[in-house]
């Protein structure tokens, strides 16, 4: 896989506080029409190597927001940011989601020691 360094430097601004934590954080953006951010929730804090996100947990405070769209984001402790089967597969699922919520996911992030990966950059939304 490909490490993209293509994410918007306020989107990674945004996300710096998560690169070197011990376990997993699984975060959301909520973004306004104009793509600005309206607010970062922490959804989930995981494990050292996994943590459990749900698209109910990941669309909640979305919705609340009235969001016209969606980062997500998570840290991969080992410093490693290239996606697991289970990354990939999350992000499916919450592509689906957001599809049929109206509120589409652009992107999903995974900060690491060693890089930033962008599933939208690598062609994987």
């Amino acid at each position: 896989m490909r490490k993209s360094l293509q994410v918007d430097e306020a989107i990674l601004a945004r996300l710096k506080f998560i690169r070197n934590k011990k376990q997993e954080y699984f975060v959301c953006l909520s973004l306004g029409n104009g793509g600005h951010i309206i607010t970062r929730r922490t959804v989930t804090i995981g494990l050292l190597a996994s943590t459990l996100v749900h698209p109910r947990e990941v669309f909640t405070g979305a919705l609340k927001d009235r969001a016209a769209s969606v980062i997500v984001a998570h840290n991969h402790p080992s410093g490693d940011p290239n996606p697991s089967r289970q990354d990939i597969e999350t992000t499916q699922q919450l592509v689906a989601a957001g599809i049929l919520l109206g509120v589409p996911l652009r992107d999903h992030v995974i900060v690491a020691k060693e890089g930033n990966y962008s599933f939208r950059y690598n062609h994987m939304i």
